[in-house]
Formats: structure tokens, C-alpha cells, sequence
């Protein structure tokens, strides 16, 4: 089996750390973005520059995702579209999105984005943390070994 990571890339803020688990797994990334951003020279890693249409990039990766990937995301809708294709997401603080979390999350953005349509002042995601970046680093290698897993079990 092989896995591959899907970067939604233009606001992600662990694509180093992202980099450096897949090297030491020997995994595949496709990094996503609507404009050109460095990546590793590795033939693993692969850059991908999609149009700059509304969620081009979001497209790309839900069109390509399935059961043995891993889709990092702070895209709600995109989780739930890697969700539905099979896909592991993890969004880039560490939270892992699953089916049964993803239907709140998918509530409660649709509550923030009317609150916001009326006026209100929501602010934005608050600032990465170390506490932030340690987690998503568990939670992707706790990810991996369980698809790793899987894949011997199946």
C-alpha cells in the first residue's frame, strides 16, 4: 500500500514538519496550492499549482484522495469531502476530523459564517502554537501506523 499526503497548502502552516515525517516514512506528498511555493528537492514531494479558480486546489485533492491517503486541511468542507472519499483528515493544529466529528464541524462553520454575514466580529483562528505543532506531529504519525496497519490487516 501506498500512502500519500495531500497538502491543502497556500495557509498551511506545518508543511516542514509534514516534510519530515514523510521522508522518514518514505511517503508520498503532493503539495496543492493556487500559486507556486518552494518545496523540498525530493522526488517525493511534488508541487502542484492549480488554477486560481474558488477551491481549485480543494477540488484537486478531493478528486484524487481515497483510503489509503491523508488529506491535511483547515478546510472544513474539504475534510469532509476526504472523509466521504475514505481519506484520513487532520487538520494543521493536530485535530483529526472524523464522521462523527465532522457534521459539528460543518455546523459550526456554517454558524460563524452567518454570525459574520450579520456583522458580528468572530476574529480568526488563533496563532499555531508549540503545543499546536507537537500535536498534529502525533496525530500524523498515529495516522500513519494506522493505516500501515490496516493495510497488513487487510
Amino acid at each position: 500500500m501506498a500512502i500519500s499526503i495531500y497538502i491543502d497548502a497556500d495557509a498551511c502552516p506545518v508543511k516542514t514538519e509534514i516534510y519530515r515525517v514523510a521522508e522518514r516514512y518514505g511517503l508520498k506528498v503532493y503539495v496543492v496550492s493556487n500559486s507556486y511555493i518552494n518545496v523540498p528537492r525530493d522526488p517525493r514531494v511534488e508541487r502542484v499549482v492549480v488554477g486560481d479558480g474558488f477551491d481549485a486546489a480543494d477540488d484537486w485533492i478531493a478528486e484524487r484522495a481515497g483510503p489509503e491517503d491523508i488529506v491535511i486541511t483547515s478546510d472544513i468542507p474539504l475534510a469532509d469531502r476526504s472523509l466521504k472519499k475514505g481519506a484520513a483528515a487532520i487538520g494543521s493544529t493536530g485535530v483529526a476530523f472524523t464522521t462523527s466529528s465532522i457534521g459539528m464541524a460543518m455546523a459550526n462553520r456554517e454558524l460563524m459564517s452567518n454570525l459574520r454575514a450579520m456583522g458580528e466580529t468572530t476574529g480568526g483562528p488563533r496563532p499555531m502554537s508549540q503545543r499546536d505543532r507537537s500535536r498534529f506531529l502525533s496525530t500524523l504519525d498515529e495516522t500513519i501506523q494506522k493505516l500501515r496497519r490496516a493495510s497488513r490487516a487487510g
